[in-house]
């Protein structure tokens, strides 16, 4: 067994287990650690508790210390840090007349490093903008192009539900979201319904699909041939929730509403879609 800690670095993030040393640390302090982008101060979310070391994917690393009154001021000095680094990295953006947009800028504890997001639809060439900006504030430079729901994690904002965005809010990882989870919910496809501010699928679409891929199991597809008690005709509509179904009989072409258990499927549909509209949907799901 292995004692651990776990420590995050941004107030919704990842969380990296540390050894703390036989330290008996609470949850809310702030611990001076090593990682890879090298010395940084983060909140410990995790107090002291022992896990296998099997779970462990990288070898532990010891924390340095919990941070003193000192650390904490340097951090706030860094912040500070951080927004004149931002308008001046902008200026020399806009001097070399680069097609990119400044997102975020971080400083690690050590100050080490200044790291600069951004965002940008084509390729930079930004190996004259990093020189510049290296002469400026004299020490290592590194940019990273990010994704645009990186960048809604960043900035933050309000969602069409009319609450803050959940990256942001709580979501430590973005989870893979798919069409199909938006069809398997009846969902419209149209890309407004379904996009959340950042362009991308809405991230809730992910929250009730397991429940929702237990619902389907019983259900049949839009399309298939059913026998029901006033006879056979082919599903029109189905509301997953609440198991009705709604069929268009054969004969009569009146369509009545069953719920599932008083129809039989003889042969299931193929719920074939539009394929360029799919197509296009797809562009969504990227990162």
């Amino acid at each position: 067994m292995a004692e651990i800690i776990g420590v995050r670095f941004k107030r919704v993030g990842k969380v990296y287990y540390f050894c703390p040393k036989g330290a008996n640390i609470e949850v809310g302090k702030k611990v001076i650690v090593e990682t890879s982008r090298g010395v940084e101060c983060g909140e410990v979310v995790l107090g002291n508790r022992e896990i296998k070391e099997g779970e462990l994917n990288v070898p532990l690393k010891d924390i340095i210390r919990v941070a003193t009154e000192k650390d904490l001021d340097k951090i706030e000095q860094n912040k500070k840090n951080e927004d004149e680094a931002f308008k001046i990295c902008e200026e020399k953006i806009a001097k070399h007349g680069l097609n990119m947009k400044l997102v975020d800028v971080e400083c690690t504890f050590d100050n080490n490093k200044l790291l600069f997001y951004f965002t940008s639809e084509t390729r930079v060439d930004f190996r004259e903008l990093v020189k510049d900006l290296a002469s400026v504030f004299r020490t290592r430079i590194e940019l990273r192009q990010i994704g645009v729901r990186d960048e809604a994690k960043m900035l933050g904002g309000l969602g069409i539900c009319g609450r803050p965005f959940c990256c942001k809010s709580f979501l430590g990882d973005f989870q893979p979201v798919s069409i199909k989870m938006a069809k398997d919910q009846s969902l419209s496809l149209n890309p407004s319904k379904i996009s959340g501010t950042c362009g991308r699928l809405m991230c809730c679409l992910k929250y009730e699909q397991e429940g929702y891929e237990e619902l389907i199991k019983g259900l049949p597809k839009i399309g298939a041939f059913v026998e029901t008690p006033d006879g056979e005709g082919n599903v029109v509509d189905i509301n997953t929730l609440t198991g009705k179904i709604r069929v268009k009989n054969s004969d009569t072409e009146a369509v009545n509403t069953y719920m599932k258990d008083n129809i039989k499927v003889i042969k299931d549909g193929n719920n074939k879609e539009d394929n360029e509209e799919l197509n296009e949907l797809k562009e969504l799901e990227d990162k």
